[in-house]
């Protein structure tokens, strides 16, 4: 039997962590106050058009003090001159933000506004007090807040001289303007040349860029945390890296931005960003070619972040496609396979529940562990689609310290694990569980941690080569030394005989891990005959044989980014986004989905799914992983103990289509980090961006995480929702407290939310189109689809919708759904309404119970209607497209 494997937990507390910040100086429990702003405090904001700036306040104080006369001021500096104070008078109940989340019982909470004018800047910061004897009681002393700083943007500069932006701009350099396909953006490349390996050594380049702008505000990097997996960074006015960047971006102190991308995946040379000792850009250079090679760094500029961004990313999508075309064989594949690719194929992979086995079973994997794994999910009624055997189902030699030198003997499943033989099986599972469509196995990109066993049937099958790996680097990892590989003239070949064998097992899908190794061996030839070679052999064979069922993990190196998931000319591959999910180390949960939500900023801009891994539904973070699933875009897969299942969390991640399917509700845009220069210490929510559907009649979401060692309470905008439209009114619903807002602009003053979560505290905000009529019975009605809202994104659910005013007076309400649950409608007049007399429901164009139909006992302008139970009451029978109708129509 095998031994135990490689603890990866526990090495994961030797990662760096961001500390959390002190606790501020004790107060009494009934003087404690938390006071917060909008414009926030600790953060830059940037406005573009105005120079008078609407300021909003809250401030929450104890219950018991609520009658005493507390004060607010603002203290501000504005354009740069002397500091100065101004009252911030309290504001009419009418003019308050939009409280989703209501007080607790021994809070009270009074709101504050006024308006500041400035030409150029504004930094400020507030203070407080219970009555105007009292001394002034200031919130960087009582929160740790720092100060905050409005910017005017300006208007978009036409120089074209990257030196205004760089002073100093080392000479090594050679720079051109770029055309940038990103709209009101500029874009350069710094091109410079780097000597050739030596004596089969890489040789290692430093070349130094500048500071942006002579001096900036903040700053944001996307770093090589350690060689497989990528983390951000964040600074203010001092640039200074402890890891390498590939990806940097700068705020100005007008506002605007500067991005650098370091692009690998055009020859054998990898760029990475480092700062000098006095804080200015440098680039260091690994070449692996026995020639001289070009390095490319690009850098644009431009008011908004995401475009500069962009500008850089699509232009390295031209160069890295350029440089591809050259291998014109493996284009050509690519293409044939990809075409072949049918859309439902992608939906059936993607939007299943999965459940893998490496923290539920353990890492001493049995055929009989799998199979009782299945049998409680099926007796949980746990419907799952896609299962993942993970590390320890395969034949291992076992030799060496740890699991790093264990080799791979043969294509066979563990004999003593698995005595009757992989196919065996997975016909065994299938037999079981007739509802997992789709079975993938693990292994690594070049067999197992330790490559190939030297001395097994695979070493005397195929032709191998030895080669040397460099130590993990500041990483309690076992990692250096020799291992065995397949040599290039025989990878493809390996690769089709070991998918041939999967797919006569049964299996139909791959989890391909450990893929960094590539680039940690030592030898300059072995890295550029090996490492593409690998990445396209890998790549061509799982599209093969499992088509878009193939995940990539621990890929997250220069050269696999850009070389494999950059290109567009396959289906996105789902690549694992961040470190593991570790249940067991407390410090890592807030930091993984922080990693993951400002990873997508990076992420989003390749061809892939970005999948935040596995988690486990019974866990102190549970709901806090499921809320991070759901609005990343991504796969939703868990690994839960046998038994040990949150089957009402499981239900707000997942819903039964009308044919017994179940499927998860993954927004079409991408999740990620809305505000870049925002840094891990700076105690504020973490705010992740997300939106699903068609431009303009979509729906913008916004999923906060309290990440902090305390809780938090901050006024969120409506306009940081992605995919707001200026011209539209929106109802904001929150998942967890089920209360929705009233109608809302952009425009308005009141358009704030107030999001106030407790420790490991976590809520989805949805966005949801209102549509304004004018009723002949009750008036004016504001109406909203609001989509199954027993799920955290339940918007997902629309198929199509429209909301219209019918000629005898009466409103319709007509929608289509992937999946039965509760659907709700916002109408603003429901408390004026009776159900009986005014509203007639169908479900499939049969009325449909009265039981099933009622008034939020949370929010009484919202109208639900259980089409679940009505489905199962009436007994309804899926008809040929899977999915569902309902009609609402009520008196207007």
């Amino acid at each position: 039997m095998a031994p135990e494997t490689y603890d990866f937990a526990n090495d994961f507390k030797t990662l760096y962590i961001p500390k959390q910040k002190p606790e501020p100086a004790s107060v009494p429990e009934n003087m404690k106050a938390i006071l917060q702003s909008y414009p926030p405090l600790s953060q830059v904001t940037s406005v573009e058009s105005s120079s008078s700036v609407p300021f909003t306040a809250l401030l929450e104080i104890p219950k018991s003090r609520a009658e005493e006369s507390w004060e607010v001021a603002l203290w501000h500096s504005i354009d740069g001159e002397d500091w100065t104070e101004a009252e911030v008078p309290r504001i009419k109940s009418s003019e308050t933000p939009q409280a989703l989340h209501a007080e607790s019982e021994a809070v009270f909470r009074e709101y504050y506004a006024t308006k500041v004018s400035f030409k150029k800047s504004l930094r400020f910061t507030i203070k407080f007090r219970h009555n105007h004897d009292e001394p002034w009681r200031w919130i960087r002393d009582e929160q740790g807040l720092q100060d905050g700083h409005i910017v005017l943007l300006p208007a978009p500069t036409e120089s074209d001289n990257l030196a205004d932006l760089i002073p100093g701009l080392d000479n090594a350099w050679k720079v051109a303007s770029r055309m940038s396909q990103a709209p009101k953006t500029q874009l350069w490349s710094l091109e410079a040349v780097v000597p050739p390996a030596e004596n089969d050594l890489s040789s290692f380049t430093d070349i130094q860029i500048g500071t942006p702008w002579g001096s900036f505000l903040r700053w944001f990097a996307v770093v090589r945390l350690w060689s497989p997996w990528l983390a951000p960074r964040h600074g203010r006015d001092h640039f200074s890296l402890d890891k390498d960047a590939i990806l940097l971006a700068f705020q100005s102190p007008e506002g605007r931005n500067l991005v650098l991308l370091a692009v690998s995946g055009i020859n054998d040379s990898v760029p990475v960003f480092q700062n000098t000792s006095s804080g200015a850009v440098s680039v260091n250079v690994r070449n692996d070619s026995a020639s001289d090679e070009k390095v490319i760094i690009l850098v644009s500029e431009g008011n908004d972040f995401q475009r500069a961004v962009a500008a850089v990313m699509y232009h390295a999508r031209t160069l890295v496609m350029k440089a591809r075309s050259a291998n014109q064989a493996v284009e050509e594949e690519l293409k044939t396979l990809s075409d072949a690719v049918r859309p439902e194929w992608l939906e059936n992979w993607y939007d299943g529940l999965g459940f893998c086995t490496w923290n539920a079973l353990g890492q001493r994997l049995t055929e009989q562990k799998i199979v009782d794994a299945i049998d409680k999910l099926e007796k949980h009624n746990i419907n799952v689609t896609s299962l993942i055997i993970d590390d320890n189902w395969q034949s291992i030699d076992y030799k060496g310290p740890s699991q790093f030198q264990y080799g791979w003997v043969d294509f066979e499943a563990e004999p003593e694990a698995f005595p009757n033989g992989l196919k065996s099986t997975i016909s065994k599972i299938r037999q079981k569980s007739p509802n997992i469509q789709h079975i993938a196995v693990w292994h690594a990109l070049l067999g197992y941690w330790g490559g190939i066993s030297p001395d097994g049937k695979l070493a005397k099958k195929y032709k191998t080569i030895e080669v040397v790996r460099e130590e993990a680097k500041r990483r309690n990892l076992p990692l250096g030394g020799k291992m065995t590989v397949v040599d290039k003239d025989d990878v493809r070949q390996f690769y089709d005989d070991f998918y041939q064998f999967l797919s006569d097992a049964g299996v139909d899908g791959v989890k391909t891990d450990a893929q960094f190794m590539i680039d940690m061996w030592l030898s300059a030839s072995v890295r550029r005959e090996l490492i593409n070679t690998y990445l396209d052999a890998w790549n061509l064979t799982s599209l093969r044989y499992f088509s878009v069922k193939a995940m990539s993990c621990m890929s997250q190196i220069p050269q696999a980014l850009f070389n494999s998931q950059m290109i567009p000319n396959r289906p996105a591959l789902l690549v694992r986004n961040s470190d593991d999910f570790f249940p067991q180390i407390p410090s890592s949960h807030p930091w993984h989905v922080w990693t993951n939500a400002y990873n997508s900023i990076f992420m989003e801009y390749l061809n892939v799914l970005p999948d935040w891994d596995m988690f486990q539904t019974v866990h102190d973070y549970s709901g806090f992983h499921a809320a991070a699933r759901c609005v990343s875009g991504g796969p939703i897969y868990i690994t839960d103990v046998p038994g040990e299942h949150n089957l009402d969390l499981i239900g707000q991640m997942t819903g039964l289509t009308p044919k017994g399917k179940t499927v998860i509700f993954r927004p079409s845009v991408l999740g990620k980090a809305i505000y870049p220069y925002i840094g891990y210490d700076d105690d504020l929510l973490l705010k992740v961006g997300s939106y699903h559907g068609a431009s303009e009649t979509g729906t913008p979401m916004v999923a906060i995480f309290n990440i902090s060692a305390r809780p938090l309470t901050e006024l969120i905008p409506l306009s940081c929702f992605p995919g707001t439209v200026p011209s539209l009114h929106y109802i904001v619903r929150a998942h967890a407290t089920e209360k929705a807002s009233a109608p809302m602009k952009l425009d308005d003053p009141t358009s704030l939310i107030v999001g106030s979560l407790e420790v490991r505290g976590y809520e989805i905000f949805t966005a949801f189109q209102a549509v304004p009529l004018t009723g002949p019975k009750y008036g004016d009605i504001w109406v909203a689809n609001m989509g199954l809202i027993n799920k955290m994104t339940g918007s997902v659910a629309i198929i199509a919708s429209s909301i219209s005013l019918k000629e005898n007076g009466r409103v319709s309400v007509a929608v289509k759904l992937k999946a039965l649950g509760v659907f709700g409608v916002y109408i603003s007049t429901l408390p004026k309404m009776t159900l009986q007399k005014d509203f007639i429901v169908t479900l499939q164009d049969q009325a449909v119970p009265v039981e099933t139909v009622g008034v939020s006992q949370s929010d009484q302008h919202v109208l639900e209607i259980n089409i679940e139970r009505a489905w199962k009451d009436m007994e309804l029978e899926p008809g040929r497209l899977d999915e569902v109708e309902i009609k609402v129509s009520f008196a207007g």
